[in-house]
């Protein structure tokens, strides 16, 4: 008993259902305060994250000396050839299935949110990416050069926010995502906006765990070990993932789950999922490329051509490895060519970021969990512990 009410999972579905049914009957008032509670809350973990980020892969590319560089490579090729994978098969997905939908839009009449009773910004002290650069260049440089000083003073930072995130992080989690779940309850955002687009957003779950399948799969086969030893652990961070909507702050107990896992080395683990979290979205690619299709088809009548969908495919790929792990990174940094490549107007644009945001949360948890299956693959390659 005592070991289910120290759950984090068994505290995150209580998040859940608690902002769910405060937000369905709760007045303007009370809404305005519980959105500004999750707004303190966002700003400290967000805060964390760049230094999460710089104290668990710097110290983690020290510890891998010469398959620094090698493992790198490996990841963020691993990274952006799932994403690509991922979105076409769900452009060739979209082509067999979307012509025989019939969806109408009717995404309106939500409610506002209440403006912030007040509003104290934390801003990190640098970006995701800068962090993630400044991560690698660092390990990288200490392996090239051998500064045994640098190497411990970078290994007891990541001890220090190992603490940070034990401590502040997954304590106020739960209290977050109430809040999330709270005023989307609230809004409408569930109860309207939902049905909508509910047959493309089941068809795109089920693609979700299609490809998290395939990825496993290979990971188990590359690592020579049952995927279920790493999947298994992987609950808290899927329902992490769902309520905060975005990689980077689910990262804490995402290295947490995977450090969980025997058939994965340490320091793998922690080289491997920070890096994912910034670098692997193949949930959100997956995503976006159906529901562009499906945009296109509602407000212009087709669908784009296949040389079109593969052209937005190829580059979205590569502004997925790029885009920060944070809720709308994926479609947010990939505007440009969603204009420029499929032609999109400014109502195809507002609406794209509006059926993108209904189901944004199950493809930021395709993408932690997805990092699991990567991170197999890694510890295959370069890791010593094997099943």
């Amino acid at each position: 008993m005592e070991k289910m009410k120290d759950s984090l999972i068994i505290k995150l579905i209580i998040g859940v259902i608690v902002g769910l049914v405060v937000g369905l009957y709760v007045g303007e008032s009370a809404i305005g305060l519980i959105n500004t509670v999750k707004f303190i809350l966002g700003q400290i973990i967000f805060f964390t994250v760049p230094l999460i980020i710089l104290g668990f892969i710097a110290p983690a590319i020290t510890q891998m000396k010469s398959n620094a560089s090698k493992m790198l490579a490996t990841m963020l090729g691993l990274s952006y050839f799932s994403s690509v994978g991922a979105a076409v098969m769900s452009m060739i997905a979209g082509y067999a299935l979307i012509p025989k939908l019939n969806i109408v839009n009717n995404a309106e009449g939500l409610k506002s949110i209440p403006e912030l009773i007040f509003k104290v910004e934390i801003p990190p002290v640098m970006q995701v990416m800068t962090a993630l650069v400044l991560a690698i260049i660092l390990g990288l440089a200490v392996v090239w050069t051998g500064s045994k000083r640098t190497e411990e003073l970078l290994l007891e930072f990541g001890n220090i926010m190992l603490a940070v995130v034990n401590r502040i992080v997954i304590p106020i989690l739960p209290a977050f995502i109430a809040c999330t779940f709270a005023t989307l309850a609230y809004e409408g955002g569930i109860t309207k906006q939902f049905p909508v687009f509910a047959k493309v957003i089941v068809i795109v779950l089920v693609g979700h765990y299609i490809w998290l399948a395939i990825l496993y799969t290979i990971g188990g086969i590359v690592n020579k070990c049952n995927p279920m030893e790493v999947l298994k652990y992987y609950g808290p961070a899927y329902l992490t993932a769902v309520g905060t909507m975005s990689s980077a702050a689910t990262l804490p107990v995402a290295l947490s789950c995977a450090k969980k896992s025997k058939v994965l080395d340490e320091d793998i683990v922690n080289f491997g999922v920070p890096l994912g979290a910034t670098t692997h979205l193949c949930g959100s690619v997956l995503t976006e490329v159906f529901f562009v299709m499906t945009v296109s088809k509602i407000l212009y009548g087709s669908i784009p051509s296949f040389g079109t969908m593969l052209l937005f495919v190829v580059l979205l790929g590569v502004f997925a490895v790029g885009a920060p792990g944070v809720p709308g990174g994926t479609v947010m940094a990939s505007i440009g060519i969603i204009i420029s490549v499929l032609g999109f107007d400014d109502t195809g644009v507002a609406l794209m970021l509006t059926v993108f945001a209904l189901q944004d949360s199950f493809g930021t948890a395709c993408n932690v969990t997805g990092d699991g299956a990567l991170t197999m693959i890694l510890n295959g390659l370069y890791g010593k512990k094997k099943a």
